[in-house]
């Protein structure tokens, strides 16, 4: 039992290496992303979520080594969160750079109509763009005018005609038009008698 404590801290492999693992893994998985593109941030697919979570465990030994210690898991976790950390602070920083790093956003739809090429550059189908839309709560592809998948993996879907919180805002506006004009009639026929 006294071995124990002693064998879950000590690091078997050097400080500086296991620091220097963990921020080359995180720099060449940040470029692979950035590479093999938006849809692989996006998760659209069984498939799609199998590489990512396949991912991690394949490129585990590269970060960890031969070292199973508690102290290198959390060595290696520690520098993934600084390094992730001052690479996000810095591209805050510095937006240009963030937009030439992350890309541009792709315009899978407008006015209605789905841009087939972009679809395929995407590596996306149609039936794949309308699971999205019905997750946004779209009933199809039909209701909506424009599509935009923007580079961190996000679609952003406008639908046609005023959106649900314009429409809310169009009927109470409507109905305030409305009461005060029966107001207006009131005071006139309260006048009217006095």
């Amino acid at each position: 039992m006294h071995h124990l404590l002693p064998d879950m801290f000590s690091l078997p492999i050097p400080l500086l290496e296991k620091i220097l693992r963990s921020i080359l893994v995180y720099i060449a998985l940040v470029v692979l992303l950035r590479l093999f593109g938006k849809r692989e941030l996006a998760q659209l697919n069984p498939f799609d979520l199998v590489v990512l979570l396949t991912l991690s465990n394949t490129v585990q030994n590269a970060i960890i080594g031969d070292d199973t210690s508690v102290a290198g898991g959390v060595i290696g976790a520690m520098t993934l969160l600084v390094t992730n950390y001052l690479v996000v602070r810095f591209l805050f920083r510095h937006r240009r750079l963030d937009q030439l790093f992350a890309g541009r956003p792709s315009q899978l739809m407008e006015g209605g109509k789905v841009d087939k090429r972009e679809l395929a550059r995407e590596m996306l189908t149609v039936s794949e763009l309308e699971i999205v839309a019905q997750r946004q709560g779209f009933d199809s592809l039909q209701e909506a005018d424009s599509c935009v998948l923007e580079p961190g993996g996000t679609f952003v879907f406008r639908r046609k005609g005023p959106s649900s919180d314009e429409q809310q805002h169009s009927a109470v506006t409507a109905r305030l038009d409305a009461i005060m004009s029966e107001l207006h009639a009131l005071r006139e026929r309260v006048e009217a008698r006095g």
